[in-house]
């Protein structure tokens, strides 16, 4: 099965997971999944990524995080810009998730980025998702 948005299949797989109280996601690698799993377990949204080789692309591993109330750490993932639909911010109009709890992750001419990063490298670019 081919998949049209494979970064909003990552973000609905692991939305439903969490829904589920599931411990871990599976679904075929790519470069840019794996940078965001690396954004996601840098902010704390996520325990841990790894990617294994399956001989074809390889499998990516998401372990979600949760709290000790056994509540979903992330309440929340948004896919912005959509194949059909391209969402660019300036440097000067970065988005910002919940007055800053949540984070945006950016496509930028460096590689993908936080919002956070973005404004510090004075930088825009595609606005790939927002999690909180």
């Amino acid at each position: 099965m081919s998949v049209s948005d494979p970064i909003a299949d990552l973000l609905t797989r692991m939305r439903n997971a969490s829904l589920i109280k599931r411990k871990d996601v599976s679904l075929p690698s790519s470069k840019v999944k794996v940078e965001i799993a690396k954004i996601l377990k840098d902010e704390g949204f996520i325990k841990n990524y790894k990617v294994a080789d399956d001989g074809k692309q390889g499998i990516l591993s998401i372990t979600l995080k949760y709290t000790d109330a056994n509540q979903g750490v992330i309440t929340g993932l948004r896919r912005v810009s959509k194949p059909g639909c391209r969402i660019y911010c300036t440097k000067d109009s970065l988005p910002k998730v919940l007055d800053g709890l949540g984070v945006a992750i950016i496509s930028t001419s460096r590689g993908l980025a936080t919002g956070r990063k973005c404004a510090e490298w004075g930088v825009g670019g595609e606005v790939v998702c927002t999690v909180w």
